[in-house]
């Protein structure tokens, strides 16, 4: 496990001044809340954005639960650190299992991007067909489902707890 202390030292976290507290937790209130609108707005006709917006939803309440509980924030390869110090900070396998596998579905489309980037023609990701679009449609749905909203429930809980 990675240490705070080291992630503070290598400058991938950060303290939050009381000055700025108020601004970070209303800031990913807000955006997480936009975040999981827009995913659920645009399941239909725009899965893979749904799935990227669903991603984001998990990924800044996870900032709003280290901004609110433990007075952090993330400076710098956000992504992955916001992960580590979720992993070292709560001891919950399932939510941990749950916002890896929102980053894995999130990589997977960063990595669909890169490969049509290098290969234009013969791009390997959604191309706008029929059987694609229902596909992503369904994983969508599925990532909404089985992923975004579960870990949105459980750190909503977290976020309650005195």
């Amino acid at each position: 496990m990675v240490k705070i202390e080291i992630l503070l030292k290598e400058g991938k976290l950060g303290k939050i001044s009381e000055l700025e507290l108020e601004r970070y937790i209303n800031f990913f209130s807000h955006s997480y809340q936009d975040n999981l609108a827009h995913g659920k707005a645009v399941l239909e006709t725009f899965p893979r954005w749904s799935i990227i917006s669903g991603y984001y939803a998990m990924h800044d309440i996870t900032k709003l639960l280290l901004a609110k509980k433990f007075r952090l924030k993330v400076e710098f390869e956000v992504h992955a650190t916001t992960i580590k110090v979720l992993k070292e900070l709560i001891e919950n396998k399932e939510i941990q299992q749950l916002i890896e596998k929102g980053y894995q579905e999130f990589i997977s489309l960063a990595n669909d991007l890169a490969e049509a980037k290098k290969e234009r023609v013969k791009s390997q990701y959604y191309t706008g067909t029929e059987y694609f679009i229902k596909d992503y449609q369904r994983r969508a749905k599925s990532f909404l489902k089985e992923l975004v909203e579960p870990y949105l429930l459980k750190i909503n809980a977290l976020l309650e707890e005195q």
